[in-house]
């Protein structure tokens, strides 16, 4: 049965009728007639062809791939309102931002954080004030509408912190009534609770300037009040009950009591040398493109931070701050501009290169091999925040971004050497070397219990959480079944397979899947990217199709398979069990069980061949897919992300192999 999004039902009929072309939409894996392994087979092929022209031919002269990056209107309205702050702002600029957030409203006045999803209070409330700066008027029909919503969940004292820092910087809210972040924190050494250094690393990028600007408590005073997104503006903050001190949650919020004590109390020296601190922190972390971490929100609260220290608009760090925040922007053909979280042209450029190698284009082509080029030049050779943990381990990994030496991250690495290995480059020795820096970082960077993270090891505390200030998403970054996958399957490639490190993590994922087959996806939507990238490392790794858990995955994503013959999942299953494996077919999502499905030798199936049929009678005539839905993951249902180019790079993969087979890397590995 096909799950779909609310209101989502026009979009997806049409793709799923051209699919029907090739295949039938019988429900169950094994139903129908259908065309015949031969019929598809030269579908796939047909389609392959048109993908790998239509993914060439986006390539930049340097070498790299990069799509646009999706997230919610939060970016914009945080734009928005941080130039306001700034005074920077410019009537072309507000237009363009406000048309973008307006053209994002739903019917009922909200606004969601993915494609098809409910409305969020928060995201809401920070699009609604950015039109409210932008000269739209609460009396206009898609505010009031808004508004009603605000209040009837909840109100701004219903939002979340990040939120209501923003309303205080410009007087909507009180800071006495937001959670204490003292800047003293920086001084805490990295074996103690709550140090900086046990927050994952773009909530440690964040919360530094963010110590800055609790302790300042800076207010511009905006034109206008919000009192209609109170559900009572006499009584803006209504009292809350406090929990039983006994609890995790009530010892926080008596330590967050205690904290708002000693703000009054603390000596003045101290919270000066504090703030200096936290000042240098962020500026030796500052890229040399301007950004911070390369992505969107460290930048504007390091910008407010350093502002509010004195650093005027003009001072080199602050002109090249807000000059990178120029470089997220994408105009659009309508006049308007929206705002990138952050840039991925590395795993774009990786996972390109994978696709066009195991498309069947030569190793060798140029175009690999000024890919492989350009990666080259991006590994990162000098220390980042991970040597707190990894003191001693010598550099060699991988960013997402164009700019962010300080976080490289174990993913982009092991999916770089996977790419690299594909390309037939002509200096074999600058390959070799490479790789086997980044083989030894990724082997380093492996946590205690055998598994792998995204940025830091062993980055697992189970303290932040529970602050009352952390309820924007995830804030530790404890290892993942999909990051794991994925350095494992390096390992595999580089003749690792048996190594003692391998080993442990190849027994953690087996620990870590869900009785039903499939396994947590932490970087992508959700069950069925867990899924699609454990099983291809299993058998990478040598664990036989027979396997018990190879043949509980495989019966797990037949049973989750459309009638359609596509796969999809919405970001509902992040918190509702029933939506694990349902949604709408995607593109990605297919492409992810195909890749899982064929690594474990079904490419006979009949699930299979329906679902290469999907992907095959879904492309468009340019060679691409549609794919509105969001399938990527940057907090688990609190922010989703659009990666514009997955529906390209995962269906191109899995049509390759489908028509090429597993990937050989034997005769590259020997230079020839």
């Amino acid at each position: 049965m096909t799950a779909t999004t609310d209101g989502s039902t026009g979009a997806v009929e049409p793709r799923a009728a051209a699919a029907s072309e090739l295949t039938d939409n019988t429900a169950g894996a094994g139903a129908g007639a259908g065309p015949g392994p031969s019929g598809v087979l030269d579908a796939a092929r047909r389609a392959t062809d048109r993908a790998v022209a239509h993914l060439l031919a986006q390539q930049d002269a340097q070498g790299w791939w990069k799509g646009d990056l999706e997230t919610n209107v939060t970016m914009d309205a945080e734009d928005l309102l941080l130039r306001h702050f700034l005074d920077t702002e410019d009537d072309r600029t507000l237009r363009a931002a406000a048309l973008f957030i307006r053209g994002e409203q739903r019917d009922d006045g909200t606004w969601a954080t993915f494609y098809g999803g409910p409305g969020d209070l928060s995201t809401t409330i920070e699009a609604y004030a950015a039109l409210r700066l932008a000269g739209d008027l609460p009396g206009d029909p898609h505010m009031a509408r808004a508004a009603a919503w605000i209040r009837d969940h909840g109100g701004i004292a219903a939002s979340r912190v990040f939120t209501r820092i923003w309303l205080a910087l410009f007087g909507w809210w009180k800071w006495d009534d937001l959670p204490e972040l003292p800047p003293e924190l920086i001084f805490l050494p990295s074996w103690f609770p709550l140090n900086i250094y046990d927050f994952g690393c773009w909530a440690r990028q964040t919360i530094v300037p963010l110590t800055v600007v609790s302790a300042k408590r800076p207010v511009r005073p905006a034109p206008f009040a919000l009192d209609e997104l109170h559900t009572d503006p006499r009584v803006p903050n209504p009292p809350r009950g406090f929990a039983a001190p006994t609890g995790w949650e009530g010892v926080f919020q008596l330590l967050d009591k205690a904290l708002h004590v000693y703000r009054k109390v603390a000596p003045a020296r101290l919270r000066d040398a504090a703030m200096k601190s936290a000042a240098r922190w962020i500026i030796e972390r500052q890229e040399n493109d301007g950004c911070w971490g390369g992505i969107q929100p460290p930048a504007v609260y390091s910008l407010i931070a350093l502002h509010l220290l004195g650093y005027d608009l003009d001072h080199p760090v602050m002109r090249a701050g807000l000059a990178s925040l120029d470089r997220f922007t994408v105009w659009r053909e309508d006049g308007s501009r929206m705002i990138e979280a952050c840039q991925s042209p590395v795993w774009d450029t990786c996972l390109a290169t994978i696709a066009l190698a195991d498309a069947g284009v030569r190793p060798d082509d140029p175009a690999l091999v000024k890919a492989a080029d350009w990666m080259m030049r991006e590994q990162i050779v000098r220390p980042g925040d991970w040597a707190v943990r990894r003191p001693g381990l010598e550099p060699g990994g991988w960013a997402f971004e164009f700019h962010n030496d300080n976080y490289p991250d174990i993913d982009d690495t092991a999916e770089v050497v996977l790419a690299l290995r594909r390309v037939a480059h002509p200096d074999r020795g600058r390959i070799e070397a490479t790789v086997e820096r980044a083989v030894r970082w990724n082997l380093g960077m492996q946590s205690k219990n055998g598994a792998w993270a995204a940025f830091d090891a062993d980055n697992t505390s189970p303290f932040p959480n529970r602050l009352p200030f952390c309820d924007f998403g995830e804030v530790i970054d404890p290892p993942s079944a999909d990051v794991t996958a994925h350095v494992v399957e390096m390992l595999a490639v580089e003749g690792k397979a048996y190594d003692a490190r391998t080993r442990r993590g190849i027994e953690w994922l087996l620990a870590q899947q869900e009785p039903g087959g499939a396994w947590f996806g932490r970087w992508g939507v959700n069950y069925v990217y867990g899924t699609g990238s454990v099983v291809p490392a299993l058998t990478a790794a040598g664990l036989p199709a027979a396997h018990p858990a190879i043949r509980r995955a495989v019966g797990w994503l037949e049973s989750v398979q459309n009638d359609d013959g596509g796969w999809g999942e919405d970001l509902r299953s992040y918190r509702e069990a029933r939506w694990a494996g349902h949604g709408v077919s995607t593109a990605s999502q297919t492409a992810w069980a195909l890749l899982a499905l064929l690594a474990a030798g079904e490419r006979e199936r009949r699930s299979v061949e329906r679902g290469v049929a999907w992907l095959a009678g879904t492309q468009r005539e340019d060679g691409s897919w549609d794919e509105p839905y969001f399938t990527g993951t940057g907090f688990p249902w609190d922010f989703s992300i659009n990666y514009n180019l997955y529906r390209q790079v995962f269906p191109l993969t899995a049509l390759g192999r489908y028509v090429h087979g597993e990937p050989s890397f034997a005769g590259l590995r020997q230079g020839i």
